[in-house]
């Protein structure tokens, strides 16, 4: 996925009339709380809605966003991406999914494998 394609997939996660991600968009999408989605990316639930904190909630939310724009573009579907980033385990990592994954901190281990399997590696 080229970064123009990423951008434009990342515009589906922002807010109306503003430069940064939706902690709501992606929390709706993920069917989880926004507690649950502060947790997830590694932020405090006030952080989440506090103006001040949206740049950093913004860096926090870029990888969970960039996995799954690359994952609907993959399967087509955001919701179908969404399901896989939730329930999918991934090939060598012990039944651990990407949201398992991405809350160890391991985010950019998601991407690679997503990035090799795009390639037409598969582990």
């Amino acid at each position: 996925m080229s970064v123009a394609a990423f951008d434009t997939a990342a515009l589906s996660f922002g807010e109306k009339g503003s430069p940064f991600l939706s902690p709501r968009r992606v929390a709706e999408l993920l069917g989880v709380t926004l507690t649950e989605l502060a947790g997830l990316i590694g932020v405090a639930r006030n952080t989440l809605a506090a103006r001040s904190g949206a740049r950093k909630v913004d860096a926090a939310l870029s990888p969970v966003v960039r996995i799954l724009a690359m994952a609907a573009e993959m399967s087509g579907d955001e919701q179908r991406a969404a399901i896989w980033f939730k329930h999918q385990p991934i090939p060598g990592w012990a039944g651990k999914t990407a949201y398992d994954l991405v809350g160890e901190g391991k985010a950019e281990k998601v991407l690679a494998y997503l990035e090799s399997v795009r390639a037409g590696v598969y582990a």
